[in-house]
């Protein structure tokens, strides 16, 4: 095609309107260049729209991996090639608004950082390593399936034996561990954390006309856990209180003991396969009445089966063993047995549905030198 021009336009007429042309076009496609640019808020909203997916739904542990964010583009950092966490990403990662794309690769997961040479053995020996993580999801040291004290959401219905009388008791727990930080391990999932740890224990007697509030226990405490591959341990420092219920003391007037300690306590774990052994004891360091006895034993072991039942759930057992000086080393035993549902991990969502039972003294403040036995069935959450 041949370009005709008319001779009566100056050719510099021509060149400023192009010029004037090209400008225009500029401005008006400015603003979708700097759309299309990286926007530092939405990177950061859709990392944390993905470290909730991928912590809650697929139950990674934070330190298991690495995620960065730039222009809408996530990249999934794993420290090895694993073909079946590739896919399950990949299959699974939920349709988020502004996500352009998906790239998982292999490399280091922690960031590179120097260990101070005087704490470099201290580092090595526990398994650490550099880096830091703020307020982790779960902890290290798995929740005791069995312990009548392990902090925890629960409701049991439960058929009482006491010295006095039969009884039909509703008993709940309130409670959870909450990591503020985490060193972490040289392999995904291990480290030292160190968080704080609340619950309520509760006992309600269902025969009683207003159903009365029988007894209250309170814990507060601060865990240490530790990881290493298989091997695992808590160091915890609580304390604990007790109350009895008003109704429960304007109907019986029973004699009031109060009861209250702290008390320093160490468990040591080892996983095998689907079974896993604990061992330890712990020391009340202050305590009311004055001359209750002091130190306790603590064990137990636990199995969680990987064969999957009805889909999502799969069988779960226990049994904790309690010894205590001031019982002449009784020991008291609790058992619990059933199915759960959902991530298996603590910090993540799952519920469980177990038979339970119990023959010692008493776990519940004030009756602790009564001997007992329970058995019922009880609703456990976790978050």
């Amino acid at each position: 095609m041949t370009t005709r021009c008319n001779p009566s336009v100056p050719v510099s007429t021509l060149v400023s309107e192009r010029l004037f042309v090209s400008l225009l076009c500029a401005v008006l496609l400015l603003p979708a260049g700097m759309a299309a640019a990286a926007d530092p808020a939405q990177d950061a909203y859709l990392a944390g729209q993905l470290d909730y997916f991928l912590e809650r739904d697929l139950g990674w542990l934070r330190g298991s991996y690495r995620l960065e964010v730039k222009g809408g583009i996530a990249t999934v950092t794993l420290p090895e090639d694993d073909p079946e966490r590739r896919a399950t990403l990949e299959q699974r990662l939920p349709t988020l608004d502004h996500l352009k794309g998906l790239n998982v690769v292999i490399g280091t997961v922690a960031a590179a950082t120097a260990v101070d040479e005087a704490v470099a053995p201290v580092y090595s020996f526990l398994g650490l390593a550099p880096g830091s993580v703020p307020f982790p999801t779960g902890d290290l040291f798995l929740p005791l399936l069995a312990d009548p004290k392990q902090p925890q959401f629960f409701t049991s219905y439960r058929y009482y034996h006491t010295p006095i009388a039969g009884a039909h008791v509703a008993a709940v727990g309130y409670g959870e561990t909450f990591g503020f930080y985490r060193q972490p391990g040289q392999q995904p999932g291990d480290g030292l954390q160190i968080g704080i740890a609340g619950a309520l224990f509760a006992q309600f007697n269902l025969d009683a006309p207003s159903a009365d509030l029988i007894n209250a226990d309170y814990t507060i405490g601060v865990p240490i856990s530790w990881r290493n591959g298989s091997t695992s341990a808590r160091l915890r420092v609580y304390h604990q209180s007790s109350h009895l219920g008003d109704e429960f003391l304007l109907r019986t007037a029973p004699e009031r003991v109060n009861l209250s300690f702290e008390s320093v306590e160490l468990l040591l774990s080892e996983q095998r396969g689907m079974w896993r052994g604990y061992l330890g004891g712990e020391y009340l360091f202050h305590r009311e009445p004055g001359d209750l006895k002091a130190a306790g034993f603590h064990g137990g072991v636990e199995l969680r089966t990987t064969r999957p039942v009805w889909g999502a759930g799969h069988w779960v057992g226990g049994v904790d063993v309690k010894a205590w000086e001031e019982h002449d080393w009784s020991p008291d035993v609790s058992v619990k047995a059933g199915l759960e549902f959902g991530a298996f991990q603590p910090g993540q969502r799952r519920v469980r549905l177990m038979l339970e039972g119990y023959r010692g003294h008493a776990p519940h403040g004030q009756f602790y030198a009564d001997y007992i036995s329970y058995y019922g069935i009880g609703l456990y959450l976790g978050f």
